[in-house]
Parts: structure tokens; C-alpha cells; sequence
């Protein structure tokens, strides 16, 4: 993503005591140059010719499926809507990816649901990588634990937060999980009555851009 340069004003040629076609081509081409440089930076602003200062990258996703983890095992959140994208996009499910370097805002949560009499812990954390399998982000895992199941209804929490993450082009960034015991899962919802209430998305995230590097 190129910088914005601010234009500045043109110094003039300063005229002469009568006109000469010399002159005149020399503050036509200050004029000229400058009024480009003006409608370089509006493109720029506006998000024409590659430009992103207004037409800044976002992308929110989510998720309508129930998702689940082998036990103490490491397991990716998957994505399998796009709900709003612009040059942020979700790859093989998974990667939330940016076509622009930057800092960008990465916020999530999911529905988690809870089968047994007893509390279970969860962990998720943040990988990120231009290629291959992601490298874990130091300081990224949040610790939860996930109500137990009482009076006949499964425990619930919906979990999340938000970082900010300093992505190159091509850079993706994943949302990973675990669990200590399989009665937890991920659990997408129907709509409901009782009262009337729209469905539950399993897990949702949105990847918006900051600032430039």
C-alpha cells in the first residue's frame, strides 16, 4: 500500500512586462504537474488506482456449523461465510487473509456448549504465516472455562476478544483451539421462540485494517 503524499502548492514563474510563449508554457506545466499530483492524492483517498485510505480492507466472517476437537488436540475454527469482504478473504476455511500490509484488528467469538456435569477448560490462541502450516503468536492463548451442563441443559458461554496483528501482503492469520474434554464443542443454534430469536452463528470474526506498516 503506497504512502500518501500530501501535494504542495507549485512556486509560479513570475511574468514578464509583456507576454512570451516561453512564459506562458512554464506556469501552464506548474499548474499542470501540480493539478496531477491533486488528483493522484483523491484517488489515492477515494480508492481508485490502487489506493486504500477510504476503501479500507475489512472482512467479516462466521460460521453455522457445530465444531469439534479431539481432546487435548490443537483444531482450527473454521469459517464457512462471508458475511462482508473487502481485499480480506478466508482461505481453505481457515485463513483470514489480507491482500495489503498492515495492522489490523482481528476480533472473534464463539458459542461454546458444555454436555457434562463437570466444568472444561479451553484454550484458544492465534497462528499466522504467509505459507505453510501458521507459526503460533507468543502472548496470543486465552484461557476459559465452559459452564457444566445443569438440569437437564447443556452449559453455554460465548467467548471473545480482540488483537491487533501486524500482517505482511499475502499474510493470513487462524484462530486455534482446544479443549480437555470432548463434551465441549462449538455449537452453532437454530432459530428459536420463545421468544422469537434469530440463530446462533458457532463462531464469528472480523479482520479490519489499522494502519499502515
Amino acid at each position: 500500500m503506497a504512502n500518501l503524499i500530501p501535494p504542495k502548492a507549485p512556486n509560479l514563474p513570475l511574468s514578464g512586462s509583456s507576454y512570451a510563449q516561453r512564459f506562458q508554457d512554464q506556469f501552464a506545466n506548474a499548474l499542470r504537474l501540480y493539478f496531477n499530483r491533486l488528483d493522484d492524492a483523491f484517488a489515492s483517498l477515494l480508492g481508485t488506482r490502487g489506493g486504500q485510505y477510504l476503501n479500507i480492507p475489512y472482512g467479516a466472517f462466521s460460521d453455522f456449523t457445530d465444531q469439534t476437537a479431539l481432546a487435548n488436540t490443537a483444531t482450527v475454527m473454521t469459517f464457512g461465510t462471508s458475511d462482508f469482504t473487502n481485499v480480506v478473504s478466508v482461505v481453505s476455511g481457515t485463513k483470514l487473509t489480507v491482500e495489503h500490509a498492515g495492522i489490523y484488528n482481528l476480533q472473534w467469538s464463539a458459542q461454546f456448549n458444555n454436555t457434562s456435569v463437570q466444568l472444561h477448560d479451553v484454550s484458544v490462541w492465534l497462528r499466522q504465516d504467509g505459507a505453510g502450516p501458521g507459526v503460533d503468536i507468543p502472548g496470543s492463548t486465552g484461557l476459559l472455562s465452559v459452564p457444566n451442563s445443569h438440569g437437564g441443559v447443556d452449559g453455554h458461554i460465548i467467548a471473545g476478544w480482540n488483537y491487533y496483528v501486524s500482517l505482511a501482503a499475502g499474510d493470513f492469520v487462524e484462530i486455534w483451539w482446544s479443549t480437555n474434554n470432548t463434551a465441549v464443542t462449538i455449537q452453532h443454534i437454530a432459530a428459536q421462540t420463545g421468544p422469537v430469536r434469530p440463530s446462533t452463528a458457532s463462531v464469528v470474526a472480523t479482520l479490519s485494517f489499522v494502519s499502515a506498516l
